[in-house]
């Protein structure tokens, strides 16, 4: 097993992999932060559900992504803002609107994950992890 430097990209980039390939499901290391950004993007609509598979040596996630009836993708693009080597952090004010509100970003603040939308709401900034449209 390869150790990653930035677990979060390559859960997202497994994501938009799948979703490009027209795959049901993909599976990815398990994560307290990844749980809680399939979280949110099962909340906000982006994935059907998720579920923690812990039957393996290691535990893994395992994400259904979705697509719409005419079976076009739900999520168009994802980007990852922060990385390891070079960390976005915005207060509330400054938080980003994706695609003029059709997008989400998604924050890690004092408070746990959420999104750009909540964390605006909650007045709280954070570090920008990803958009996702």
């Amino acid at each position: 097993m390869a150790v990653l430097s930035d677990p979060i990209s390559d859960f997202l980039t497994r994501l938009k992999n799948a979703s490009n390939a027209g795959n049901e499901t993909f599976t990815a290391p398990y994560s307290k932060i990844k749980e809680s950004i399939a979280q949110i993007l099962a909340d906000e609509g982006y994935i059907w559900n998720y579920e923690v598979k812990k039957d393996g040596k290691f535990p893994e996630i395992q994400v259904k992504v979705k697509y719409s009836d005419a079976g076009e993708k739900v999520i168009t693009d994802l980007k990852r803002v922060s990385k390891p080597g070079l960390r976005q952090y915005v207060g509330a004010g400054e938080i980003p609107r994706v695609l003029n509100g059709l997008g989400i970003s998604i924050i890690s603040t004092s408070k746990g994950l959420m999104t750009g939308a909540a964390a605006k709401k909650q007045n709280i900034g954070g570090e920008v992890l990803a958009l996702v449209w």
